[in-house]
């Protein structure tokens, strides 16, 4: 694995051009700038994942603070960029059904690596079907800030479908997590979690195994997530976007929680698009 390394953290990333590491990787999440864990050298492990703390998850599970570019639409299940399964994943490579039916990849990305010792750059081109486009993932860790950077330009001549999230693991304190949303965000009555006069996420009840848990839709308000969350050695996390997302699900089990901004977007051939998301970790509670 690749790291970064700050005064009091470091983070270790999956380097997608290594062959230990691919075996962690798969088709749901882009393989540059997959943030696998990051540590304080007294709390230990500040992420989880699904199967938290199994060492060698599946890819489709994960840990960490993976981000995904989508091969199909949310909600509808409509293909994006592959036509009869087959294309490219931005930020994976080109896939086509394997003898099992399943979705596999067939010629990963090309990445190119730039690193100092607090930050990683992963950059890629990618065409098919079509499509094609140029993609540059960049971290950066200082103190107890980690930053991840997107950049896409449309290098094609037919518009690129543009459908993203993030998928950070949470930790949770003995299976539960209160999250502070931002003014004018909010819930839907739901049987997972409850919303109070402040704004406080929390759960309603402790999700008893991995495969017990709840999804929900956020209603978005009109500036970016910037949330706080609890966590179990440090004061807490702060997550922030630097846009206000097309749609905001949380979903938590007994190992882990996420909170998942999307972009759900088209770019012109020649456009480009940039984003950020900051963590900020706290201090030792």
């Amino acid at each position: 694995m690749l790291t970064l390394a700050s005064n009091s953290l470091r983070a270790e990333v999956l380097d997608p051009t290594d062959t230990a590491d691919r075996a962690r990787l798969g088709t749901r999440y882009c393989w540059g700038g997959y943030v696998w864990q990051v540590h304080d050298p007294v709390a230990g492990p500040l992420l989880t994942g699904p199967e938290w703390p199994v060492d060698r998850p599946i890819p489709f599970n994960g840990q960490g603070l993976p981000e995904s570019f989508r091969h199909a639409e949310f909600g509808t299940g409509r293909p994006v960029i592959l036509e009869d399964r087959r294309g490219f994943i931005i930020g994976i490579g080109e896939v086509a059904p394997n003898m099992a039916g399943e979705l596999a990849v067939t010629t990963p990305c090309v990445w190119s690596i730039t690193r100092t010792p607090d930050t990683l750059e992963f950059c890629t081109a990618q065409a098919g079907n079509g499509y094609a486009c140029q993609l540059t993932r960049h971290l950066a860790l200082r103190d107890r800030t980690l930053v991840s950077a997107t950049r896409i330009t449309n290098t094609g001549d037919r518009p690129l479908p543009l459908h993203w999230f993030a998928h950070p693991f949470f930790a949770l304190t003995d299976r539960l997590l209160t999250c502070d949303l931002p003014a004018g965000w909010g819930m839907a009555e739901n049987v997972g979690y409850a919303l109070d006069a402040a704004n406080r996420l929390s759960f309603k009840r402790r999700f008893l195994h991995r495969d017990d848990g709840h999804f929900e839709q956020l209603q978005i308000g009109s500036s970016p997530l910037h949330c706080t969350l609890s966590h179990p050695t440090l004061t807490g996390v702060v997550f922030s976007t630097g846009f206000v997302p097309d749609l905001c699900p949380v979903w938590g089990n007994s190992n882990t929680w996420s909170i998942e901004p999307y972009i759900q977007s088209e770019l012109a051939p020649g456009a480009t698009r940039s984003w950020t998301l900051t963590y900020g970790f706290g201090g030792i509670a």
